[in-house]
């Protein structure tokens, strides 16, 4: 599926894309689910980021062409009530979404760019509902009600366009990156902020934002080893969201606030182990506080 998927779109490349063969550079991931935050399981409650990245070659810069470096972005998104065996009803509904994606990272007008399309797959035909609840069964927690199902997201598909453009400034041990933001389709936003690194971990890696929490993860190892930090926090104004629908009398909050810190080690052998806080603000009109999700990655190489 992948080397189809890449194949497709590099066909529709400019030829001299297409020169050399592409190679794969780098893989990564990134796990987030508030059982690791704030220990509940609601609202954004479970998600999983990956991504596998193309290229001609790596040297710690981004390519200056479009279409030079290519990420096949996979993702998974569980969305809850706060009470999923009888949910209020004026708690946000019931969401389980799919995501596969391609884009490409490069640099333009001193920018580092990231331009490409998911294709969002929302609705009961996920199959998250029924993980959700087998998972529940398997190791304790509240039953997904039948009534919490009925009241899920409608089945659909949306394709969505993602741009970041962002620039980093270094300060002599620590990096700071302000970035701007721009989705289009599942949910429809603009977003503005930053992350602030420590430690020179990220200096020659790829760097992937998980459109949850925030958090970025290693698509591309830069090599360093040590230990890092990161803080980071973004405002978004969401324009619309098939998450939370405005025919079922949802009103989205004027501004959507995430905030965000993580620690992370690597080993000289290319492993290494990543946690991340991230605080999310309320999305929706009625909700009556913001949330705390936990991030997670770990890699071993022996």
């Amino acid at each position: 599926m992948f080397k189809h998927a890449l194949a497709a779109l590099v066909a529709l490349l400019p030829l001299g894309a297409q020169a050399q063969e592409f190679t794969r550079l780098g893989f990564g991931y990134l796990l987030t689910n508030d059982f690791i935050g704030d220990g509940q399981d609601r609202w954004r409650t479970g998600s999983v980021a990956s991504s596998r990245v193309w290229g001609r070659g790596w040297d710690g810069a981004l390519p200056t062409g479009f279409g030079q470096l290519i990420e096949l972005r996979l993702g998974a998104e569980i969305i809850a009530p706060d009470n999923l065996e009888t949910p209020a009803p004026s708690d946000r509904p019931y969401a389980g979404a799919v995501s596969v994606g391609v884009h490409s990272h490069f640099q333009a007008q001193g920018l580092d760019m990231s331009v490409g399309g998911d294709l969002v797959v929302v609705g009961p035909s996920t199959g998250l509902d029924s993980f959700h609840g087998a998972l529940h069964d398997a190791f304790g927690g509240p039953k997904v009600s039948d009534a919490t199902r009925s009241a899920q997201i409608d089945n659909g598909i949306y394709p969505t366009l993602v741009v970041e453009a962002g620039r980093s400034y270094d300060f002599g041990g620590h990096t700071l990156r302000p970035f701007v933001e721009g989705r289009a389709g599942a949910e429809t936003l603009v977003r503005a902020g930053f992350d602030m690194h420590w430690g020179g971990l990220d200096s020659a890696a790829l760097m992937v934002r998980d459109p949850v929490s925030g958090q970025q993860y290693r698509a591309i190892d830069g090599g360093a080893a040590g230990l890092g930090f990161v803080l980071g926090a973004d405002v978004a104004h969401v324009a619309d969201s098939v998450f939370l629908p405005r025919d079922r009398g949802y009103a989205l909050r004027d501004a959507r606030l995430r905030a965000r810190a993580g620690v992370e080690w690597r080993g000289e052998n290319g492993g290494g182990v990543f946690y991340g806080l991230s605080y999310l603000g309320q999305e929706f009109e009625g909700q009556g506080e913001g949330q705390f999700i936990g991030s997670f990655h770990a890699q071993f190489r022996f």
